[in-house]
């Protein structure tokens, strides 16, 4: 099958009502475009959970604090489509903003999720999950799918839509699937085209860093001194880091020594990208 591209809501809930009229579940993947292998590993897990796989592409300007970045962000329709199709998607939602927003942006009803998006990338960039939450809400409504896939890459994201699915009550599975790596261990992200040849020798290391942290820890060092010795290492190597924090996985509030489950989370400048990564890992305790 060809792969549909349509841009109105109508014609989306036309496809999907002739979809779930013959019986079959749809997979939803949200994205933002400017695809690479990362986001078809979100297709690949989306066909293998459901009979029809819908794909977005939106370029969200609620949730960008920066005009600029807004602005600059890469827009590759043509390209997406050609991997989309490869990869089995049947249909491609690609809106305009006055679809997605027909009153204007200013008096949208707004999504807010307390707590899980405070701190981390929602301390650094005010506004910016209130954004994604809203729009997610949104397409969900709008698609109406069975399941939704989404990046762990981005992992606060993926816990404030949960947070939100939730508690909203909204009729949708939300699946995470595990970050896709170059062999060097750089996340993939559509931000690496931001990078230089040399920077991109050097986006490694934030990984590496991750590993060396979690590796420390599960040896008994202590949570503070391991995340600023780290932190103080990747600002000489190159890095501008914004956040380094270890967090418990279920909540993301600050890890204590009680917890078991924790995760990693990071996002540092290197030239003009912004990188996140993340790296949960359990903390296996022994009693004496």
């Amino acid at each position: 099958m060809s792969l549909l591209t349509v841009s109105t809501v109508a014609e989306l809930r036309e496809f999907v009502h002739h979809a779930k009229f013959k019986g079959l579940s749809v997979g939803f993947v949200p994205t933002m475009g400017n695809l690479h292998s990362g986001h078809m590993s979100l297709i690949k897990k989306a066909k293998k959970h459901c009979d029809v796989v819908i794909a977005s592409i939106f370029v969200n300007p609620l949730q960008f604090n920066d005009k600029s970045d807004l602005t600059n962000y890469p827009r590759t329709l043509e390209q997406d489509q050609e991997l989309l199709t490869e990869n089995g998607c049947e249909l491609l939602f690609a809106p305009t903003v006055d679809e997605m927003y027909p009153n204007g942006q200013e008096i949208q009803s707004i999504v807010s999720v307390p707590d899980v998006s405070m701190g981390l990338c929602g301390g650094s960039r005010p506004g910016h999950f209130d954004g994604v939450a809203t729009v997610v809400t949104k397409l969900f409504n709008m698609v109406q799918a069975d399941k939704a896939f989404f990046g762990e890459k981005d992992f606060q994201q993926l816990a404030v839509i949960r947070k939100m699915v939730a508690d909203l009550c909204i009729p949708i599975e939300i699946i995470g699937v595990a970050t896709e790596r170059n062999r060097d261990g750089l996340a993939l992200s559509s931000r690496n085209g931001y990078l230089s040849a040399e920077e991109l020798d050097l986006a490694p290391m934030l990984f590496k860093s991750l590993q060396d942290i979690a590796e420390a820890i599960q040896q008994g060092n202590d949570f503070v001194s391991t995340l600023e010795q780290t932190q103080q290492r990747l600002n000489k190597q190159g890095f501008k880091v914004d956040y380094l924090a270890l967090c418990r996985e279920s909540d993301l509030k600050p890890a204590t020594p009680d917890d078991t489950k924790l995760v990693i989370l990071v996002a540092a400048f290197l030239g003009s990208a912004r990188l996140i990564d993340n790296l949960p890992f359990p903390l296996n305790r022994t009693s004496d």
